[in-house]
């Protein structure tokens, strides 16, 4: 009797240690939720919110992969994150979806457990290592298909289809509304940094993002060139043609330069006919074979007005930074020095003929050589 009772103490205390056990291990899961969420919170760009997701969660959660599948129906996310530079053609684990058709019927509906290829191989591509457990949960707001968030793991019960699902449901809600909010703090700022008559990026465009293009060319030793372009004899062409000619012309010249430009080119109207380009990883000869390149372009280009063909040329003048690794801060004066450099360049091209192409040198951080 006294064995037996004996017995059961020590099963019983085994099992108040399991539980114990599994309270902590969910207090400590709680506690990790919650810094992620905040965290997740507190993050005010789309960029931001996709790193912390698919890079910062996997430590987090002790997870072995995670990826990340966007609806971008209208190609607006790739283009906002091509204008924040953010590599999402290369991002590891990011697919941007033109249609939620083929993968909708899958995840319309969390999926967790087993891996199955037929069923999951959708959601984790270009993958070394397929996951033994997975958990597929979509993204929705205000009745919106947003995507899927999708979790793996090597161990085949991390997920199990027998668990609770609460957890998951709620990490996804929090994630659906801070992706909304951020898409919709992106629309804004990218309405606001529109031009609207030629619908490329305007001044103050440039002004944000000039200083990140400086630091990512510090941050990998590479050159950044700038081009200053200028319509020749603009004035003519509006009291010729009118405002509505002169806004015609505007508009296919910032379309003919954006064209021959990379999509990963800074390029903005600075201000009545002139327009500024930031070329990334360029260096001087790249820049001035590509400012001839679209000095051409616009000399070919016909423009009817009013069954009228008028022609028209620019005047460019280039310029290019190079970092020397003195300095790694950005203080606004190596980015005024580089646009000036440039526009000086444009006033030789327009004192010098017009439609041209003019170097005004390399900036490095102390001067210009």
């Amino acid at each position: 009797m006294e064995e037996d009772l004996t017995t059961d103490l020590v099963a019983l205390q085994s099992h108040l240690e399991t539980l114990f056990k599994r309270v902590q291990q969910n207090s400590a899961t709680l506690q990790k939720f919650r810094a992620f969420e905040i965290r997740l919170l507190k993050l005010n760009s789309l960029p931001d919110t996709i790193d912390h997701l698919l890079e910062e969660a996997k430590n987090y959660f002790d997870l072995d992969m995670i990826s990340l599948c966007l609806i971008d129906e209208t190609g607006e996310i790739a283009k906002t994150l091509i204008d924040n530079g953010y590599p999402c053609n290369s991002k590891n684990g990011l697919m941007l979806l033109d249609s939620d058709t083929s993968i909708k019927s899958t995840a319309i509906q969390p999926y967790i457990g087993v891996y199955e290829n037929s069923q999951c191989s959708d959601f984790f591509p270009h993958i070394e290592k397929q996951p033994a457990s997975v958990a597929i949960t979509p993204l929705t707001r205000r009745s919106k298909y947003l995507g899927t968030l999708n979790l793996g793991s090597y161990q085949l019960d991390r997920f199990a289809d027998n668990m609770a699902t609460d957890f998951i449901e709620h990490l996804s809600s929090v994630i659906s509304v801070c992706l909304e909010n951020n898409l919709h703090v992106e629309e804004i700022k990218r309405i606001s940094y529109i031009d609207v008559l030629t619908g490329v990026n305007n001044r103050r465009f440039l002004e944000q993002r000039i200083g990140e293009e400086l630091k990512r060319s510090q941050r990998n030793a590479e050159p950044l060139s700038c081009q200053f372009f200028d319509i020749d004899f603009f004035k003519p062409v509006n009291d010729k043609h009118g405002h509505q000619g002169g806004d015609l012309v505007l508009s296919l010249v910032a379309a003919t330069i954006k064209h021959q430009l990379r999509d990963n080119d800074v390029f903005v109207r600075y201000g009545g006919e002139e327009f500024v380009a930031l070329l990334s990883n360029t260096d001087e000869a790249k820049a001035l074979e590509t400012a001839e390149r679209v000095r051409k372009a616009i000399q070919t280009l016909v423009i009817a007005v009013n069954d009228i063909s008028v022609s028209v040329t620019v005047s460019i003048g280039v310029s290019t930074y190079v970092p020397d690794g003195t300095s790694i801060s950005i203080d606004g004066e190596i980015a005024t020095r580089l646009v000036k450099s440039a526009d000086s360049a444009l006033y030789r091209a327009k004192h010098n003929g017009r439609n041209r192409v003019e170097n005004g040198g390399i900036v490095t951080d102390k001067q210009v050589l």
